[in-house]
């Protein structure tokens, strides 16, 4: 395989950029999402759980439109954000951010809420007759003992941004060097002529971080789960 050119490697880093902060941004929410869906009682429940799921069965070209409804300069997110901050997401970076953090939620929302639903409550429970406060229960207890589904969250995450292409070309274009991620970048080579050397190394480079992450995370998974069995 021929070496990246420098157009390439800015292809490759700005995808690399775009997965990471997608899926620093929204493990924080899938987190508490995956929390009240698994331990909260509330009317409305099973609406939140199928809007949380929702990205995963729409058409991505329909979420990047909803994207542009909200976050366009006109949209009822995206103006507020112009006039009040000076931010704009569109045709940025940020916003194939965004655009790949929505797509991901799913995902990593599952992969967290199943290692939470998964942890002994009878520890808790021993714990809380102890004296233990809630906040140290959680600190000490409940959250290392969820720490394998939020890593699985993670890289589950990282692989869905890297290979997040519909809702972020609908919403943020394709525009070199601010929103060319490796799916665009393999999108925008088949129409070239003679661009299937690009496709192939684009290709080859994405199968290798994505097969490399989810190996990476199953034996991190495994190490994790073993001292999770210590916690206590």
């Amino acid at each position: 395989m021929a070496p990246l050119s420098p157009d390439e490697w800015i292809v490759l880093a700005l995808s690399l950029k775009v997965s990471l902060v997608a899926v620093a941004l929204s493990l924080p929410i899938c987190f508490f999402l995956a929390w009240i869906l698994s331990r909260w009682h509330f009317p409305g429940k099973l609406l939140v759980d199928a809007l949380v799921h929702l990205p995963l069965v729409l058409p991505p070209v329909v979420t990047g439109w909803l994207l542009l409804l909200l976050f366009g300069m006109n949209g009822l997110i995206g103006s507020w954000l112009s006039q009040a901050l000076g931010v704009t997401l569109l045709f940025r970076w940020t916003g194939a951010a965004l655009a790949a953090a929505i797509m991901a939620v799913p995902l990593m929302v599952r992969a967290i809420r199943l290692s939470i639903e998964a942890i002994d409550g009878r520890l808790e429970c021993a714990a809380a007759t102890l004296g233990a406060s809630r906040m140290r229960i959680f600190l000490t207890i409940s959250l290392p003992l969820a720490l394998p589904g939020v890593l699985a969250a993670v890289v589950l995450g990282f692989a869905r941004s890297l290979g997040e292409f519909g809702a972020t070309i609908t919403f943020v274009s394709d525009v070199p060097g601010e929103t060319r991620t490796l799916p665009i970048a393999i999108y925008a080579a088949m129409q070239m002529p003679n661009g299937e050397p690009i496709v192939t190394r684009f290709a080859i480079i994405s199968i290798l971080l994505s097969l490399g992450a989810l190996m990476l995370s199953e034996i991190l998974v495994r190490r994790i789960a073993r001292g999770g069995r210590h916690v206590i």
